[in-house]
């Protein structure tokens, strides 16, 4: 493929998510006041709990098979490896260049955490367009890419509503903004937390054992001593018990908040569970997926309202780099510093895995395989983290200026590591 083809391949796709960036942010403009801060957090929330789900549930389901997911298999772990190896450059680089605290979280998650839906949703198919690609016949390389897009966007959904959404949330400045957290503090009628309960209620059970063993009137000194003794040893075991109780709920409640087990369980998560089964499940696919599907109807559904999650996360970055633009806490060497990680430091990483993983096994022959997984170390972050952060209210105009940069520099790196890519596996 021509360079100069190649180069247009890659650059119509960034240039319309930069586009329809600023139509978000003549929308969030002040005498337009469209998409002000309560339109965001409205739009962020349909976007969490129906787009993405929607996208998600149905790509998969219309894309994977039995088959194709057993051959797929080193594509999670390849995600895996690019968030973990992101999130540890990140973490490097907020001590090198001695980010605020707050931010620690924005930038160690734009590091590990790429585009892997929207730019591969568009890029893939049109290198599969084009007359001289390399990937062979079109139909097949188009219904090929679709399924490996699928699938990257959905582990990259689970991903990201995980392992991302943890770290920003716990470097951010969450007092009284952290629901999840919130919700787990139990709380009786007085205010007092569950512990405090706990504590109150054994204080008050051994007091009540206490006064009725002492209203009772022995009859010489000798009985009173064993009644004595019998009533010590029953506070000391209902204590223990009680005690034993509470330190076992302790750990049970912080370890589920450490972990923060709803946030596993997100829409996307749910979403991806089920397009999986129904995409690998016969019969339920033959009800669900196909032009002759008794139940077709639902998957027409839910791909329309998938259509929409692309254009809508787009306009909530366009729409915060409104605040972006009037002030910054992002300085230049951390802008440079996340540039070099993405389109320097991961790219080359990802050639070294890939390459590793073909010669062992782990990988097959398949030249548009290999393509996809090279690909996405090499792509802007992903756009779901200005959702993130506009779910917190922590550094939204900072993740904006980040995604400006960015996105600005794929419309050039993203050129030049297809070509390279291209030539490596063809």
């Amino acid at each position: 493929m021509a360079f100069i083809d190649l180069f247009v391949v890659a650059l119509i796709p960034v240039l319309k998510t930069l586009l329809i960036t600023a139509v978000g942010l003549l929308l969030a403009i002040d005498r337009v006041n469209i998409l002000g801060d309560a339109a965001r957090h409205h739009l962020n929330n349909v976007v969490f709990y129906v787009f993405i789900p929607a996208l998600v549930g149905g790509s998969l389901a219309d894309t994977v098979t039995a088959s194709s997911l057993v051959s797929l298999w080193f594509m999670p772990v390849n995600i895996l490896l690019t968030f973990i190896i992101g999130s540890a450059l990140g973490w490097i680089l907020v001590k090198i260049t001695r980010t605020p605290e707050h931010l620690h979280g924005l930038v160690i998650g734009s590091c590990a955490a790429g585009n892997l839906g929207n730019l591969l949703l568009i890029i893939i198919p049109a290198v599969c367009e084009e007359n001289n690609s390399p990937f062979g016949d079109k139909l097949t390389c188009s219904t090929n890419g679709q399924a490996l897009v699928s699938l990257s966007m959905a582990i990259g959904a689970v991903y990201i509503w995980t392992y991302v959404y943890n770290i920003i949330r716990a470097y951010g400045n969450l007092s009284g903004k952290d629901i999840a957290k919130a919700s787990t503090i139990s709380l009786d009628c007085s205010g007092k937390t569950l512990d405090m309960f706990n504590e109150s209620y054994t204080e008050a059970l051994i007091q009540s054992r206490r006064s009725s063993f002492e209203d009772c009137e022995a009859p010489d000194d000798q009985s009173s001593e064993e009644e004595y003794d019998t009533v010590t040893g029953l506070e000391d075991e209902e204590g223990k018990k009680v005690n034993v109780l509470t330190k076992i709920t302790q750990q049970v409640d912080e370890f589920f908040d450490k972990i923060n087990l709803k946030m596993w369980l997100t829409p996307s998560t749910i979403a991806t569970i089920v397009g999986l089964l129904i995409g690998v499940i016969s019969p339920i696919r033959k009800l669900m997926i196909g032009d002759d599907a008794p139940l077709r109807v639902i998957d027409s559904s839910a791909n329309l309202l998938g259509q929409a999650t692309v254009p809508a996360m787009t306009l909530i970055v366009g729409a915060n780099l409104l605040k972006g633009l009037k002030k910054s806490g992002v300085g230049l060497w951390l802008i440079i510093g996340i540039l070099v990680v993405r389109y320097v430091a991961l790219p080359l990483m990802g050639i070294a895995i890939v390459k590793a993983a073909h010669h062992v096994g782990f990988v097959g022959s398949d030249s548009l395989y290999q393509f996809v997984l090279m690909i996405q170390y090499s792509l802007p972050p992903a756009m779901a983290i200005g959702t993130i952060t506009q779910l917190f209210e922590v550094g939204e105009s900072e993740c904006s200026i980040i995604m400006l940069w960015t996105y600005a520099v794929a419309s050039i790196s993203l050129t030049l590591w297809s070509t390279f890519f291209m030539w490596l596996v063809t």
